[in-house]
This record gives structure tokens, C-alpha cells and sequence, in this order.
């Protein structure tokens, strides 16, 4: 049977939006339903990609799911891809009683439960046929939900890496010279959103470990100024001097190229998409063991992986990239290796494509 997928997202990324049109180039039949405000719409257009307009309001939108439904009657398709909960509980709704799979997308740990209501309607409906995860670790974590009967399916959630192309980071490092870094400083950045989990008061923390001697210097990009409980141990830490706040920024992949190295001291993670851009820019990682970032990390090779919540433990890998920049170089490049050998999006395109036609053979049973 020739599979026929409609794709149902919201404001896809560059990695979402470049797998659709890969998956249309193949040539497999796609279309895409999403908001028309997203900054990749055009590029699915401009690929020749049959896109529709939608807005889900949530995850009962009824306006939402009629046009789902509607288009579905319209013929032929063998599986829904839902990129985001709303998407997946909608097209859920929307397919009921046609003959057609459902898979849905997840990129966190967390927040899926059986005393959940909400997962009920998407990851935990027993019409999902897959679950597709952004890393091992987070279908480790589908595969822990549950007892008995209420175990998931074996089977059910599958790890399908979200790929890159190195071609996608050659724009040029953006210029920090307003910040006055002192010459031959170790700049290191930290990127993320003001969430609890992020680990910035352990980062903090970490640079009570940092020598006077260390060139060391840490800039925090993303809106964390508003932060009372940070704003406070940056204002007491004895290198206050060497923490800088960029506030948001929308060029961030170019800030950690600007950057010596790049860290995250996350507490939970589905596989970051800012540290595989800072090794797409050959920029080594300091990453806590933590969700898939020990599968995109190698202790020693692309950077260094360490406990979550040690202090003592970051500030020592922090240092020592600090102290060796032979080393720091080293892991940067095959950080970049790393990415194009085992996280490329024309993988992805394959792996999607092949489970779209795994689950389409199935409706034959």
C-alpha cells in the first residue's frame, strides 16, 4: 500500500519544517497542516509542499478538528503526524473511525502520566499507534510509565533523532566586543529560558569553584535578568565580574560559535537543540548526565559529561577546557563530526519515512 501521511503542526522549527519537505522530495505524498505565521511556512511553500493553514487554539479546538477531519475525507491517507500534543489529541478526534495510524511526537521527559487526564488524549490514547522520541532517553521513559495493564505497548515508542545539517550553521559567530571580554578570556555560554530545571543557581554555584588564575568568563544568554533568586548569586559570587547577561537573543547558534564552549547544567532534558549547535560549530560541551545529552556527548571526546547538581564537578571540566585549548579545539571538531555522522537529518528522513510505510503496511493486517 503507498503510504499518505498529513503532518499536523504549529510553528515548526528548521529541523521539523526541513524533514517535511525531505520526506515530499523522497517522493512520499505529504501534506502539511500548520500556523501560516511561522517563521518556516514559506520554505515548505517555496518547496512545493501542499501546505494548509491552522491555528489550534488547543487541545479540543473543534473549529481544528473539523478541518483536520475534512481533510482526512478527502482521501487516501495512511498516517497522521502529530509534531505537538494539541496536534496529536486533535488528529486523534479527527480520525475517529478511519482507517488511518496515528503517530505523535515527543521531545521532553516528564508530564505524561497514567493520574494525568490530559495524557489520556494524546501520548496515553490507546488509538497512538507510535510515539516517536527525540532521544533514548525519553523513550526510556514511555517504556517506565505505567504497570500491567496499563503498561505501553511494546513497541509503541520508538527513538527517531531530530537531524541536522552542518549547513545550516555557516552563518558567521556573532560579535560579543560589547561586552569587553578581557583578551585571551575562556568564554563560556550557557543558553536557555528562565525554567525551573536549568540548573543556573548550580552553574552559579559552580564558579565559587573557578581559580583566580582561570581565564574563565561565563555569558548568559536568554531572558534570565528577571530572575530574582539568580540576579542574588550573581550579585554575591566572588566572580560577579566575569558573569554577563545578553538577554535574549535571536541569533543564539551564532553566540555559542562566538563562545569558547558552550555548557548546560539541566536537570532534565529530551536532547537540546542549543548544544547541538554549539558542536555544529565545532565548540566543545559541558553537559550534565542528564536525559539524551549523554547520547549526543562522549565523555572526553565531544566535551565532558558530568552528575547533575555538582557544582565542583562542572567548575572542573569548565577549567580544564579553560586551561587546554588544544584540547577545547579537539573536542569542538568532533563535536562537529559527531553531528554529521550520527545526527543528520538525512537520517531522520529515512527513519520517519520508513516507519510512515511500517505503519501503513499494518492497516493491510
Amino acid at each position: 500500500m503507498q503510504p499518505k501521511v498529513l503532518i499536523i503542526t504549529d510553528r515548526s522549527d528548521l529541523a521539523e519544517t526541513q524533514l517535511i519537505i525531505g520526506l515530499a522530495a523522497l517522493p512520499l505524498p505529504v501534506t502539511v497542516m500548520a500556523n501560516d505565521t511561522g517563521p518556516n511556512y514559506r520554505l515548505l511553500l517555496d518547496a512545493g509542499v501542499r501546505a494548509i493553514p491552522l491555528r489550534l487554539a488547543g487541545r479540543f479546538d473543534r473549529s481544528g478538528t473539523r478541518a483536520i477531519r475534512r481533510e482526512l475525507e478527502s482521501g487516501g491517507y495512511t498516517v497522521i503526524y502529530g509534531f505537538n500534543p494539541r496536534a496529536i489529541a486533535c488528529g486523534l478526534r479527527a480520525s475517529r473511525g478511519l482507517k488511518v495510524k496515528v503517530m505523535g511526537y515527543r521531545g521532553v521527559i516528564g508530564n505524561v502520566g497514567l493520574l494525568k487526564p490530559e495524557s489520556w488524549i494524546t501520548f496515553l490514547h490507546p488509538r497512538l499507534d507510535r510515539v516517536v522520541c527525540v532521544s533514548r532517553a525519553v523513550q526510556r521513559y514511555f517504556e517506565s510509565l505505567g504497570w500491567g495493564p496499563f503498561k505501553l505497548r511494546e513497541g509503541k515508542a520508538v527513538t527517531i533523532y531530530k537531524g541536522h545539517d552542518l549547513s545550516w550553521y555557516e552563518a558567521p559567530p556573532a560579535d560579543l566586543d560589547s561586552f569587553k571580554f578581557p583578551a585571551g578570556a575562556f568564554v563560556v555560554a550557557c543558553i536557555g529560558r528562565d525554567r525551573p530545571g536549568k540548573g543556573f543557581a548550580t552553574l552559579i554555584e559552580a564558579m565559587e569553584h573557578v581559580p583566580e588564575t582561570s581565564p574563565l568568563h561565563l555569558l548568559l544568554v536568554g531572558e534570565l535578568q528577571g530572575n530574582p533568586d539568580l540576579a542574588r548569586r550573581v550579585e554575591t559570587s566572588r566572580h560577579r565580574d566575569r558573569i554577563h547577561f545578553a538577554g535574549f537573543r535571536n541569533d543564539a547558534p551564532q553566540v555559542a560559535g562566538a563562545c569558547s564552549a558552550l555548557v548546560l547544567p539541566s536537570e532534565s532534558e529530551g536532547l537540546p537543540r542549543v548544544v547541538i549547535e554549539a558542536m555544529a560549530y565545532s565548540r566543545p560541551v559541558v553537559v550534565t548526565e542528564v536525559g539524551g545529552m549523554p547520547e549526543l556527548v562522549d565523555d572526553g571526546v565531544e566535551g565532558f559529561v558530568v552528575p547533575v547538581r555538582h557544582p565542583q564537578a562542572l567548575a572542573q571540566a569548565l577549567v580544564r577546557l579553560a586551561n587546554d585549548p588544544e584540547l577545547a579545539t579537539w573536542m569542538g571538531e568532533c563535536g562537529r563530526q559527531r553531528i554529521e555522522r550520527d545526527f543528520s537529518i538525512e537520517s531522520t528522513i529515512r527513519q520517519t519515512a520508513s516507519l510512515i510505510q511500517e505503519l501503513t503496511d499494518e492497516l493491510k493486517v
